[in-house]
Formats: C-alpha cells, structure tokens, sequence
C-alpha cells in the first residue's frame, strides 16, 4: 500500500488511547475564535447514611414488587382458572328460571275461589324485560345500584360493607354482605349444588349450607358471579334473580308474588307495588304483607325513596305512590281456613302435598261463609265473655255437613293462621258427657225405648284390682226413677253407667268405634263418664251420623285432587257415608231426645232464635278440663271444645257454659238466611199396658233359659222394671 502524504495521518496509539496522567498541550491560538464549552459544575457528595437508607428502601420495595407482581400473577391465574371452571357448569339461561325444590298446591273452596297456598308458589317464568319498568328498577335501587357497571364482584361494596359491620361491632363477614345482585344470584342458585337428599337431611339444611358466609364461601360465590357475568347478559342474571328471589307468603318469583298479594301479572305491577315487592327481598318472611302489611308499606316507602334518589321516579311520582301505598287485594285478604288448610294437606297423599314437585290444585269442601262465621263466633264470645286479661283458655270449632263433608274449622282461639298447632284435629282430650250417646244409641238399638226407666241413686261398683267405686252425679244429688230421656238431658252420671254396664261395654265400643271414635276407649264401667279421649273432629263426625240416620261417616275436605293445567282427576273425594251403624228408628228416637238436651236440659245456653230446632249434647270431663258441646240441626253438625293446652282445669267453664256459647253464636250465623227445617226426629209412642194372650206352652231349651233368666235379673236390679 502507498504511503502518500495525502492519504490519512498515521494513526498513533496515544491518539486512540489518550494517556490520562499526561501532560496536557499547550494551548494554541486558533485561527478562528470558538465559543468556550460551559464548565460542568462537580456533584456534591452525597451522605452515605442517606444513601444507605435510600439504597435498602430501594431494595426492599424492588423486592416487594417482585413479590407482588408475582402473586399477582397466580392469584390471576388462579381466578380465570376458577371462573373458567364455572363457566364450564353453568347450564343454559332458560334452565335457570324455575328454581323450586317443590311444586306449589293451591286450595279451591267448594265455590271455587282460591283461599290458600301451600308449598311454593311459581307463578311462571318473567324477564327483565316482561315484567314492569318499576320492579325492574326497584330491585335494582335496592340491591345494586351499580348493577349494569361491574364485573360481577362490587370492591366498593364489599369495602363499605366491612366497614360499616366493624363500627356495628361486628365480624367483617357479619350482617352486610356488601353482594351484588350476581352474587346474590349464585347463592340462590347455590352455587351450582343441587339438593341431594342423601347429602342433607332436609331441604332446610341444604338451604343452610347455601346460605354460609365464610371466608372461603364468598370467595367461591365471587369466581361463581364472575363467571355467570361471563356467560350471561345483565339482564339474563337479573331475569334469574327475579325467578329465584323468595318474596314471603311461598312465593318464589316476581310473578308469583305478584298474583299472590295484588292478583295481577309482574308486568302490571304499579310504582307502589314494586316497591312493596323490592323491599321483600331483604326479609320476606318478616316483611310479607299478608304477615304485616303495615310494615311492608314502611319498607316500600323507602324503596321508593331510594327510586326518585337514583332517578328512576320524579319527585312528582313519588309523592303520589307514597300518598297511596300498596294494599292488598280482595283474594289476598281472605285468609280464610287456615287450619282448614293444613288439615287438608295433612290428609292428602304425601308426594302430591308435602313431597310434589308438580304443581297441584286440591278442590276442598270449606265453605268461605260457614269459616267466616265460625271465626266471628269464636272472636265474639272471646271478647265479650271471656274477660280474664291474658287468658290461655283455647277453643276449637268444626262444622260439617250430615255426609261428613267438613265446611269450617277453627284450631284454637287465634283465628286467621296457619301452621300452629289444630286442636280441632290435633289434641285428643277426654270427652266427658259428650260420650253418653254413644251408649244411649246402643240401648236403642237393643230395643229400648226413650220412655223406659232406671233409677238415679247412690251406686257402687267392685273394680277388680282397684276396689270399689263410687262414682257421683255432677250435682251431687240423685233423682230417683228416671226415664233414659230426662238421664240424658240432665247428663245423669249413674244412670249413664248402669246402662252401659247392661247393655255390655263391649257394644258400646263397638257402636262408638263404627260411628267414627278411632281412640281407643278404656274398658271400665268410668268409660260411660267419657274418661277416654277423642279429638274435636272425630266427636263431630260421629254426631254426624246420628244426623243421618245412624250411618257412619268418614270426615273429608279433600274432594278432587289434579295437576295445575290439567282437567282430568289424579283422585276424588276420601270421605263421606260408610256403612250403617244403627237402624233410622234408633237414630230418629236418639236426635228426639238429644233436642230435649237443648229445650229442657244441660244444653239450654244453646237455643237457637226464631224457634229453629237443635239437638245437642254438653260434655265436661273429670276436674274440668275439658269443655264440649256437639249438636247439629237439619242442615250441619258442629263441635266444639274449650279447655287449656296444659290440660289444667278450667274455672267456671262447663260444656253447658261458654262452649254452648260459641255453638250457639256459630249456629246463628251459619243458619243466617236458611229456611227453618224440622229434625230427623221420631218420637217414641207413649208406653201401653201390655195385654197378656194366651199361648200354648213349649218347652224351652234349658240353656237358652237360664242364660234369658240371668240377663233379666241383672236388667231388674240396674234398670227396675221397665214401664
């Protein structure tokens, strides 16, 4: 290669690796002027402890956020894994809607009006969009207001919610949820989890397990949430929720609780009535207006508040819902039978009342009239008679027709609920005097007539294992010769035994038992004086059947059982008249002399106006605890019992007393309005001297004989001779 000197200079190792220790050159004079470099000013010399300090904070918050970053990370990875997973089980949108672990039953009168509900209640699948703008919005202003803006999981909420239960003094997790209405969702749907029966022991306890608010719960609830915002529309979730939401009253579902107090469609729902109904949602037990309509109308004036709050009313429209409150409807308010009710589905069969998932409607016997008016009675003599503040004393009532077709019944002196204690069918109790027909109807039908005679006088009986027995009359004093008659009307307690004794126990269980007695009666000469127990329904079905004409009957109120939209019968009617017990001519001669109970005797408090006839019976039971009194006229029998649950006496109260009260007054207004018709009765003829024919002797059977002469021996020292 060339040298030249036009070529470049040589390069000179210092050059590129300038020394640093060397001498600096001499400056030169350039021929042009430049302009000098600013001098760089020397950093100040920093403070080793305060870089120190600074240098571990830097360290530590690096470290931190490499933590962090991290966790992050897999606490993200974990939840889309987690939504993912439950993404994967959720079912279709339409599979959703009809949440119910059981069908609904619906109870029709004998008019055909609904008067109860039982079960729960589905009135059909609504959307967010069918139903009506107001609940739409309601339930949104209550629930969520931030309902169309998050991702399924409210942090604000949940954050307000903690701390608003830490200032109440209470657990973060303890009373406000802070959930949306996506998370309330997933836990109605329970997260997924269908109710096994073998999982959990009742329905109840699954909805528990539903209803947990642990720590691990509620973080499961949020995936779950997050995953239905992820499958779901807004509104497809809302649509669920408004399906699922119990709203009081075994309603579940906006529809249903729609026709259930307003008996309208959800999509007619005014301002008012949606507020009535967003605000069950917080406590629809409590809050349900057929509980406390006062109180659901205080919620719902806050509901509406809330709406013209969020902007969903105008001041205007507010003032007019607030000034004219949600009530309920005419059908809603009946509240009738509600023992009636009960007692009905505790007679149907089991997996088409308590145990259907189908939706059934059961056509009943009650008469709305005939309930009312035993109701009224039952609150009329309550009020007027029964004046000791605080009295425990309860009452039952049971009207029915001669077939045992039952129309009214009243469990206890509260009237108008519902799944509390039925003493009318519940409570067995000694029936006291009120069993005496039952022995009267067998003499009958041995052949004995009303006119025939025993004698009322002090008596005692031998009772193997418990000596002997003097039993007494009520009034403590004796009236000699009687006829059975004026023994009955005057509810005479010796005669009463003497003539079960020859008669024979054994028929007078036979004769209780087919007329309708299921207890078991004790067999003892006290079993005349009612010492066995029966229940209210029971002793009133078996009146029934001296009503009839001395045939059985089996108490019903279940006439026709089928599936909701469908026509044909799944069963019919489960009661009715059974077979014969005693002959009409017994039958007639026993309602002639229970009428003398009522004209002349024991029963006298129950005399009915206008001169409408009745035949009856009182009945008090050993230390007056028990109450009774059984009578009927030519168009329904009624019963009625008083005394205390704990089975302690009564004080003043025989079944001639305020029993007879309640039957009097529930007699007047059930026969309000109803021609006067005469009863079955059939006087006996007047006894006349029989005459003696001549008759060609034969010889009788040796046997035959004597057992003839050892039964009318027995018959001449209990009854004496017959007129």
């Amino acid at each position: 290669m060339s040298d030249s000197g036009r070529g470049k200079g040589r390069l000179v190792a210092e050059r590129r690796y300038p020394n640093k220790t060397a001498q600096k050159p001499k400056k030169t004079k350039p021929k042009k002027a430049a302009k000098a470099a600013p001098r760089r000013k020397a950093a100040p010399r920093r403070n080793p402890v305060a870089a120190f300090v600074l240098g571990v904070f830097r360290w530590i918050f690096g470290l931190i956020w490499r933590v962090v970053w991290r966790v992050t990370a897999v606490v993200a990875l974990l939840v889309a894994l987690g939504v993912g997973y439950f993404y994967t089980t959720l079912p279709s949108f339409e599979a959703l809607l009809d949440g119910r672990a059981r069908g609904s039953v619906t109870l029709i009168d004998r008019n055909g009006q609904i008067f109860a509900w039982r079960g729960d209640q589905f009135g059909g699948a609504v959307t967010a969009d069918s139903v009506s703008p107001h609940l739409k919005n309601a339930v949104v202003a209550t629930e969520d207001k931030r309902f169309y803006r998050h991702f399924g999981v409210s942090p604000r909420g949940v954050a307000s919610a903690i701390r608003i239960n830490l200032s109440e003094g209470r657990g973060p997790l303890s009373g406000h949820g802070g959930s949306t209405i996506t998370q309330q969702t997933a836990k109605l749907l329970c997260l997924g989890t269908e109710f096994d029966p073998d999982a959990w022991e009742s329905e109840a306890a699954y909805v528990a397990d539903c209803r947990q608010s642990s720590l691990a719960r509620k973080g499961k609830e949020a995936l779950y949430a997050m995953a239905m915002e992820a499958k779901y529309t807004k509104d497809q979730i809302l649509s669920i929720y408004l399906n699922r939401a119990y709203m009081g009253g075994g309603a579940y579902g906006a529809e249903a609780a729609s026709q259930r107090y307003f008996s309208k469609h959800a999509g007619e729902l005014n301002p008012q009535q949606a507020a009535m109904l967003a605000g069950l949602l917080t406590a629809p037990s409590s809050l349900a207006p057929t509980n406390d309509v006062e109180r659901s109308q205080a919620r719902a004036a806050t509901v509406l508040r809330l709406m013209r709050e969020q902007g969903y009313l105008t001041s205007e429209q507010e003032k007019t819902a607030q000034a004219n409150p949600a009530t309920l409807s005419e059908e809603a308010e009946r509240r009738l039978g509600g023992y009636f009710a009960d007692w009905v589905m505790s007679t149907g069969p089991e997996f088409f009342t308590s145990g259907t998932t189908e939706d059934v409607v059961i056509q009943t016997t009650l008469d709305p009239k005939l309930q009312r008016a035993a109701e009224a009675a039952m609150n009329k003599v309550y009020s007027e008679k029964v004046t000791k503040p605080g009295s425990v004393v309860q009452a039952a009532i049971v009207v029915m027709s001669a077939d045992g077709a039952v129309r009214a019944m009243v469990g206890g002196k509260k009237t108008g609920v519902s799944g509390v204690f039925n003493r009318a069918t519940q409570a067995k109790r000694q029936t006291g005097s009120s069993f005496k027909p039952f022995i009267y109807a067998t003499a009958l039908e041995l052949g004995y007539s009303p006119y025939d005679t025993v004698v009322d006088e002090p008596f005692c009986m031998n009772i193997p294992g418990s000596g002997q027995w003097c039993p007494k009359n009520y009034s403590n004093n004796f009236k000699g010769r009687v006829t059975l008659t004026d023994a009955l009307k005057n509810s005479l307690n010796i005669p009463a035994i003497k003539i079960s004794e020859s008669v024979g126990r054994d028929l007078v269980h036979k004769v209780a038992y087919e007329f309708g007695i299921e207890s078991e009666l004790n067999d003892t000469p006290a079993m005349a004086l009612g010492t066995s127990e029966a229940s209210l329904l029971e002793m009133t079905g078996a009146y029934a059947g001296f009503l009839n004409g001395g045939s059985a009957v089996t108490p019903y109120g279940l006439k026709e059982l089928r599936l909701k939209g469908d026509d044909t019968p799944l069963m019919g009617t489960g009661g009715g008249i059974r077979e014969r017990v005693i002959q009409p001519e017994a039958a007639g001669q026993l309602t002639w002399m229970l009428e003398k109970v009522i004209s002349e005797g024991t029963g006298r408090r129950a005399q009915l106006p206008d001169g409408r006839p009745a035949a009856g019976k009182t009945g008090t039971s050993q230390d007056s605890r028990d109450g009774w009194f059984i009578g009927f006229t030519a168009d329904y029998v009624t019963g009625v019992w008083m005394g205390n649950d704990d089975n302690s006496p009564l004080r003043g109260v025989t079944g001639g007393g305020l029993p007879a009260d309640i039957w009097r007054e529930t007699m007047i207004r059930v026969q309000e309005g109803m021609p006067i018709s005469p009863l079955p009765a059939m006087a006996p003829a007047r006894p006349e001297p029989q005459v003696v024919q001549e008759q060609p002797q034969q010889e009788p059977d040796r046997e035959r004989q004597q057992r003839d002469n050892i039964i009318q021996q027995v018959l001449r020292d209990l009854l004496g001779p017959r007129n």
